[in-house]
Parts: C-alpha cells; sequence; structure tokens
C-alpha cells in the first residue's frame, strides 16, 4: 500500500513539473510573439525575414551595425542585387540591408540572396504596402518609374530601420566602390535629420547639367507660380539635391516628424499640383527638397557620381569613374539595359539570376538572337 502510495506521489510531482516547464515554454513564446509584432511598425510595413549572422566574417559584438536600406523592385531586381554585392565586397563593417519590396517579389529575392556568392549577406526582407500611399499620389501615366511605390520606401526609414539611430538609403541603380563606413560616418550638423550631395556642387552634375535647363536648383522641381510654393519663401535659385543616396539620422528624423510632413506635401500635391509638371519631372525629389530647405547636410560627391543613366554615352574619364566611391546610373538608361554607360563597370558586381526571370539586356545578345 505504501510502494503504491510512493507512486502516485513521484507520479503527481512529474505532471507538476511537466505543467511547470509548460507553462515557461508558452511565456517565453508569447514574449517571443511580442516582440516580432512590436518590431513589425505599422500596418503596410512589415518583416518578412531576417538572416542574422554572417559567415564571411566573424564580427565583434561592440561593432556599431550599418544599416542599408535599399528598393528592389521586380523589374529592377538585378539593380538591388549588384547594389549589394559591390557594398559587401568593399567593407569589412556589420552591414545589415534592409530590402524593400512588394510581397509577390520577396520569393525571387530571397531565392537569388541564396546564391553562394551572396551568402555571407546579412539582410532584412520588408513588404511594403502601396495602400500605405492612398491619397497621396495622383495617377499620371507621364510620371513613369517615378510614380511606383517603392520609389517612396526612402520616405519611411525609421518605420523600416525601427531599432537603429542612423541609416542609409541608396536606390537600387548605383554601385559601391568605397568603403560604406565611410559614407556612415559624415558628420551631420545639429537638428539636421539628413545629408544628401547637393547638385552644384557635385562634379559630375557640371559635366553632365551644361544646357540642360534648371534642374539643379529648386526652380526646376518646384512650381513657383503656385500660392502655397510661394508662401514658404523659398528662393528659386537654391541647389537642389539628389536623393538617390543620403544618410539619416533617424533620432532627429522621428523628433522632427520628417515622414509626417512629406506625406502632408504628397497630399498638398494631389490636391494643388505643385510640382508634377515641373521641369525636373520628379515627384519624389520636391517634398525632399522642401522639407529639408537649408537644413540638411551634405556627402562627400565622390560617394553619389550620378548621371550614368542620363545618357548613352560616355562623359567621365576612366580615371574618374575609377576614383568615384558611388556610381549612380540615374536617368533612364539603367546598366542592365542595352544602351547604358559603363555596363562593364556595372557588370562585374552583378550576380545572375538563379530563377532566369531576371536577364541583362545587351546588343550581343540581340545579334545572337537574329542570327
Amino acid at each position: 500500500m505504501s510502494f503504491r502510495r510512493v507512486n502516485i506521489i513521484i507520479l503527481v510531482l512529474a505532471v507538476a513539473l511537466f505543467l511547470l516547464v509548460l507553462h515557461h515554454n508558452l511565456l517565453g513564446l508569447s514574449s517571443l510573439l511580442r516582440n516580432e509584432i512590436t518590431d513589425s511598425g505599422i500596418v503596410g510595413l512589415q518583416p518578412i525575414d531576417f538572416v542574422p549572422s554572417a559567415l564571411r566574417h566573424a564580427i565583434d559584438g561592440r561593432e556599431e551595425e550599418i544599416p542599408v536600406v535599399i528598393a528592389a523592385s521586380e523589374d529592377r531586381l538585378g539593380g538591388a542585387i549588384a547594389a549589394i554585392n559591390s557594398i559587401q565586397h568593399n567593407t569589412r563593417s556589420n552591414v545589415i540591408f534592409y530590402i524593400v519590396t512588394l510581397n509577390n517579389t520577396a520569393d525571387h529575392l530571397r531565392s537569388w540572396l541564396n546564391s553562394d556568392s551572396l551568402k555571407s549577406i546579412r539582410y532584412k526582407i520588408v513588404n511594403f504596402d502601396p495602400k500605405l500611399l492612398e491619397g497621396k499620389l495622383k495617377e499620371d501615366p507621364d510620371q513613369g518609374e517615378s510614380m511606383k511605390p517603392l520609389t517612396f520606401a526612402r520616405f519611411y526609414l525609421p518605420i523600416l530601420v525601427p531599432s537603429a539611430k542612423k541609416a542609409i538609403y541608396m536606390d537600387d541603380d548605383v554601385i559601391v566602390q568605397g568603403d560604406i563606413l565611410t559614407l556612415y560616418n559624415t558628420p551631420l550638423k545639429p537638428g539636421h535629420a539628413a545629408a544628401f550631395s547637393e547638385d552644384c556642387d557635385s562634379a559630375s552634375t557640371k559635366v553632365i547639367i551644361r544646357g540642360a535647363g534648371n534642374q539643379y536648383n529648386y526652380i526646376g522641381y518646384l512650381d513657383y507660380k503656385k500660392e502655397r510654393i510661394r508662401k514658404l519663401s523659398m528662393k528659386a535659385s537654391t541647389c537642389s539635391f539628389n536623393p538617390g543616396v543620403f544618410v539619416a539620422n533617424l533620432t532627429e528624423w522621428k523628433r522632427q516628424n520628417i515622414t509626417n510632413q512629406l506625406e502632408k506635401w504628397m497630399k498638398l500635391n494631389v490636391e494643388e499640383g505643385l510640382y508634377s509638371r515641373t521641369l525636373a519631372g520628379s515627384i519624389t525629389t520636391p517634398p525632399l527638397l522642401i522639407v529639408f530647405y537649408q537644413q540638411h547636410s551634405t556627402i562627400d560627391p565622390m560617394w553619389n557620381v550620378r548621371h550614368l543613366g542620363s545618357s548613352a554615352g560616355k562623359r567621365y574619364s576612366p580615371q574618374f569613374v575609377k576614383a568615384a566611391k558611388l556610381l549612380h546610373w540615374n536617368g533612364h538608361f539603367k546598366p542592365w539595359g542595352r544602351t547604358a554607360s559603363y555596363a562593364d563597370v556595372w557588370e562585374k558586381w552583378y550576380i545572375p539570376d538563379p530563377t532566369g526571370k531576371f536577364n541583362l539586356i545587351r546588343r550581343y545578345t540581340e545579334i545572337s538572337n537574329i542570327k
């Protein structure tokens, strides 16, 4: 009888211990789920997956992370891949890529990033819901690329990178030839939420812009005939800047509610047409020019050598192209296209698509197809 009682006591204790362990694990799971929900930010910007560790080299836990945000649309995915690859191979810093894309592109992007050449990359894929832009854009077939939702991802940096105090944003049509740590360490003046490359001071702009109108100052982007623009008292001759590459102080960005300010001007443009028909034809740059008027720092011009996509002809010397820290193919002629300048410089960083969906367009490919 006593032996049976002992067995019952042991069984009860075992059950109690099991329930205690189960309760502890459920609490841990609940905490984990809460952390994931918190990290997802607002509706429309949600992390899909995260690769937490790099295989390329051991990272010192005390080393600061360098968040690099880049948008990756399906039709330009090869550009984002080449940009990421060039950054990774030219630094030994602790870089983490926040790759912003649409939900239907995530699987394609993930399979590409699993290529042997890219396995050392630390990244987070973030889904951008176009519904976030409802009421902020006016349909205009003449705007083309600038109307695509991912063009506006840069407006939402603090939500894309919620835990960072500082981040780099760059377009997908760039190649980085310098150490990204140098760009990240760009000093920002007190009260400034971002640093851009100004058009008037850019060596690349001076080469390209000659005879091209006013695409290097505010009057090239804003309609000064509109009363709302005139009331801002911004000088029309003020030098514009290029928002395709910039460094952001996210603490200051949040303090000044930069995202809300940008959205305000997007909505006003829908209602009043403040800049959509101006010479430069951009709907991404004008709200940034307004919000950051005389309130931004500058990056080294060699970190945004641009206009490589503005013409099919080569306007720079090989020495200048080699010396550039970052090459930017802004304009109609992209380096994955048929008539791009310096496509050979870009192509050495390109990793072929393992799915075969994305293909470079080259003259010799067309010739071989004709034969």
